[in-house]
């Protein structure tokens, strides 16, 4: 499950932008019920980018600002209460490690699903059901 995590310069101290990194990671899996699994936990996986200072926008105004985006398979996220907690605790976990710099507004998730069979975990292309196979195995 691919995570981009995007920040601008100085919205998290130097080194906090890995700990975001995994406070995310470990969020998405706890809101799918997936914390310890196995096979999800070695397939989230994504990038981390530092955007220098003026290289972020809202309202087409530069501004500082952190970008959360998700890429997963057309299950995940689907459910409203999943969606309504990883958005509330990830928006509080940069909030926090920005020292209460970054305000929440400043913080966008969007989440972007595959289509099915357009996926692959472990180096290997699967379906949805072969997906959620692995997952059932750990």
């Amino acid at each position: 499950m691919p995570l981009t995590l995007t920040l601008t310069e100085g919205v998290l101290a130097a080194g906090d932008e890995k700990v975001a990194f995994e406070r995310l990671g470990n969020a998405m899996l706890k809101w799918h019920g997936l914390s310890g699994n196995a096979a999800m936990t070695r397939n989230v996986v994504g990038t981390l980018h530092v955007l220098p200072e003026g290289h972020a926008f809202a309202g087409m105004e530069a501004t500082p600002a952190a970008f959360i985006e998700w890429k997963v398979p057309s299950f995940a996220f689907t459910d409203p209460a999943v969606q309504k907690g990883y958005f509330t605790e990830a928006t509080a976990i940069i909030h926090e490690l920005s020292g209460g710099k970054l305000p929440r507004d400043k913080v966008y998730i969007n989440v972007v699903h595959a289509v099915d069979g357009a996926w692959n975990f472990d180096g290997e292309p699967m379906t949805n059901d072969e997906i959620g196979a692995a997952i059932t195995a750990g």
